[in-house]
């Protein structure tokens, strides 16, 4: 065994180069190795928390096939001039936002004189309404700049307007305080996810389209915006805060996602059935005139966004609640929604995300790795951490529109921990291999192994430890002595203490020693075991049992063994509590093994067996122990409550009838008058006793003449001890218990 300095050593070492593995999903996340993996599972997030309402109207108006078909494309700004007199004058609506860029550029199949005039009325509308917001943006498309824009954004060091890039905007004459609203549309790297909410230009400073509408539903213009490195914030003119932006990388904010694109909670309208209802309202008929107002009503004091739908157009994204791409206008309404709600993402600084990662890592890896009996509990408190992280994860987001990182922390975990586990199995090998050396000249090989199991060195020199001491003896052993010569004493002994040994290793327990045909031995001694009591019961009639099958094996060997082998009976005694274990004896030679007061106690309830005819004889706590951890496997039967020689406290004690699966239905019945022979034994019903135990002594498992080598039995001794009673009644204050006067 290596010192234990040395040993520290290379255990820290080796946490040390495992921590490296963190280090680097560290690295991956700080340069967005891993953005793409924490974006799809922020999108489940968002699934798992459902569809949100939020406190704005919002409308789409779709630019979609029908209305493509029924106008021909691409219209004439007249018909937008159109659209937008029909939702002031009749929708009565708040404010309206294009997703579509008007370019200059752009070329339409009507004639120059035609366009003017529709670019002057959609011009006049514009004028006359003002809360419209036209697009512009960064990224060119078909039929507007050819040379590339660059957003200007401040992380990539873009921070002198004068040198920045003005982005594409429409050319006429409608931009003004007199005439309308720009409002940028670009996305963050071309995912429907996050948007930079500022460009500063030499001309001006743009903000986005779902800004300028939402300034507009607060009745604000972008005077109320005020900057900060971390958020934009927008005051009312009483100066009370209307809401704070947080922003990431000080330029971008992130979409909080209300619902899916085709959702209830999105309602939308074709242009074209504004066009068929707008007819009607303009009809002579009342009854189309009722119904184009009941159409126009649902757009009351609503934002409108209009933007393209239909597929051609091109204009698509997938969304967190969207796997096929669909219309990006729908990006720009649930930044409203998210700006009008106030429920902003928020993201804990990188440094705790880094802390957090590490520090789970360290925890989970570590008791992940642990092995032996703990260490199942331990991998299972390692993956219940891991689902707790989970739900903590789930919890924040969904309840406080918090962030926290899944891919980082659970990616650094898993790898550690698999690497430290397959670190730990070569560990174990080696260990095993020490363990061996130590222990395996003078404990059984069975014992090492399970010490090895147990992930654990065992402690040299005394300890205390919560056992059950096992002391079995064959009934009257010295006749076996006197007819057996000593080879065959010998060999009848080796089969027998082999078939006593084989069982109690199998079920857990440790071999102390053999004292000529007496076997002591310990559950939970070497290796802790919680269910000692338990495996002890259980060993005890599985003992029995081989027994039983010894004796019959015995009898058809004939003539081998004379007829008292054929009735041999083992004594056992059991009692459970803490004890001291560990290697007592001189320095030139020692033993692993127990001592103390429930070691003498376990002895006491082996010799006194006999005196209740009984072949099993178990204290209260070795019972209470097993019935904790067993459930009802093992049968017992109370019998007294007695002072064991050589101690002053009472003990209740009890006998193991059995294993339930071999338990008759007969000996059942036969417990049942016993137990009320006790409870008329402990009344002084001396006759009413004897006559109940005399009914249950036919009944009994185990009666002189039908079981080989049987005495006595639980029975008799109370029927024998009411006759006694009832010539020698006992003091007033009584109580049951009885002094044994023998060991």
């Amino acid at each position: 065994m290596p010192p234990p300095k040395k040993r520290n050593a290379l255990t820290l070492l080796r946490w040390l180069l495992l921590m490296a593995i963190p280090a680097v999903w560290g690295a991956l996340y700080y340069y967005g190795a891993l953005d793409f993996l924490e974006n799809r599972t922020l999108d489940l997030r968002f699934r798992a928390r459902g569809e949100i309402d939020a406190p704005v109207k919002l409308v789409y108006v779709d630019v979609d096939t029908d209305a493509i078909h029924q106008y021909k494309w691409p219209w004439n700004h007249s018909r937008y001039a159109q659209l937008v007199d029909a939702l002031f004058g009749h929708g009565h609506i708040k404010a309206v936002g294009f997703d579509l860029v008007f370019s200059e550029n752009a070329r339409a199949d009507f004639g120059l004189k035609e366009q003017n005039e529709g670019r002057r009325a959609f011009g006049m509308a514009i004028r006359k309404h003002r809360n419209v917001v036209l697009a512009a943006n960064y990224v060119p498309g078909p039929g507007m700049l050819k040379d590339e824009l660059h957003f200007p954004f401040l992380f990539e060091g873009a921070t002198d307007p004068a040198k920045n890039d003005v982005p594409e905007a429409p050319g006429f004459p409608v931009i003004g305080p007199t005439w309308g609203t720009i409002g940028l549309i670009d996305t963050y790297e071309g995912e429907a996810r996050m948007a930079p909410f500022f460009a500063d230009t030499p001309l001006a400073t743009f903000y986005p389209l779902s800004l300028q509408l939402c300034l507009m539903n607060w009745g604000l213009g972008t005077d109320a915006i005020h900057r900060f490195p971390d958020r934009l914030e927008v005051w009312r003119p009483d100066g009370s805060l209307q809401t704070s932006i947080p922003l990431r990388r000080g330029q971008l904010v992130e979409a909080n996602w209300f619902s899916r694109w085709l959702s209830p909670k999105n309602p939308r309208v074709s242009v074209a059935d504004i066009g068929d209802y707008l007819t009607q309202l303009e009809s002579e008929d009342p009854v189309k005139q009722a119904r184009g107002r009941e159409f126009f009503a649902q757009f009351q004091d609503a934002v409108i966004l209009i933007g393209p739908v239909d597929n051609l157009l091109q204009d698509l994204a997938r969304t967190a609640f969207d796997d096929v791409p669909v219309p990006q206008v729908g990006f720009h309404g649930n930044l409203i929604k998210t700006m009008t709600s106030g429920r902003y993402l928020h993201h804990v600084p990188r440094w705790t995300e880094y802390a957090f990662a590490f520090g789970l890592t360290l925890l989970v890896s570590s008791l992940a790795a642990t092995v032996g009996r703990r260490g199942v509990i331990f991998k299972i408190i390692a993956g219940l951490l891991v689902v707790a992280y989970f739900g903590v994860n789930y919890y924040a987001f969904a309840y406080h529109e918090l962030v926290l990182p899944l891919v980082l922390p659970l990616g650094s975990v898993f790898t550690t921990s698999f690497a430290a586990i397959g670190w730990q199995l070569i560990e174990e090998e080696r260990q095993k291999g020490r363990i061996k050396g130590m222990f395996g000249t003078y404990v059984s090989p069975q014992l090492v192994e399970s010490m090895v199991d147990s992930g654990q060195e065992p402690q040299l020199g005394g300890h205390e430890a919560e056992i059950t001491p096992y002391f079995s003896d064959i009934q009257a052993f010295s006749s076996f002595s006197e007819k057996l010569p000593p080879d065959r004493l010998v060999e009848l002994m080796n089969e027998y203490l082999t078939a006593c040994t084989d069982i109690i290793l199998a079920q857990g327990g440790a071999l102390d020693k053999y004292i000529g045909d007496a076997v002591v031995a310990m559950f939970g001694g070497l290796v802790p075991l919680k269910d000692h009591a338990y495996r002890a019961c259980v060993a005890s009639q599985l003992v029995h049992r081989k027994l039983r099958e010894l004796r019959t094996k015995w009898q058809d060997e004939g003539d081998k063994w004379p007829e008292i082998v054929w009735h041999m009976q083992s004594r056992i005694g059991l009692n459970s509590g803490p004890t001291v274990v560990g290697n007592m004896g001189s320095q030139a030679r020692f033993n692993y093994t127990m001592m103390g007061d429930n070691v003498n106690l376990a002895a006491r309830m082996e010799s006194g067996a006999k005196a209740y005819g009984v072949y099993t004889l178990v204290t209260d706590a070795t019972k209470a122990g097993c019935e904790l951890h067993g459930g009802d496997r093992v049968v017992f039967r109370y019998l007294d409550k007695i002072v064991v020689k050589g101690r002053t406290r009472p003990v209740p004690i009890y006998e193991i009838v059995g294993l339930k699966e071999d338990v008759t239905d007969q000996t059942y019945e036969g417990l049942i008058l016993f137990a009320q022979g006790m409870s008329l034994y402990l009344a002084r019903d001396w006759d009413s006793a004897e006559a109940r135990f005399g009914q249950s002594a036919e009944l009994e498992p185990n009666r002189p003449g039908d079981t080989p080598g049987v005495e006595n039995n639980p029975s008799l001794t109370m029927i024998a001890r009411c006759r006694y009673m009832r010539e020698n009644p006992p003091e007033p204050g009584w109580n049951g218990v009885y002094v044994m006067k023998q060991k």
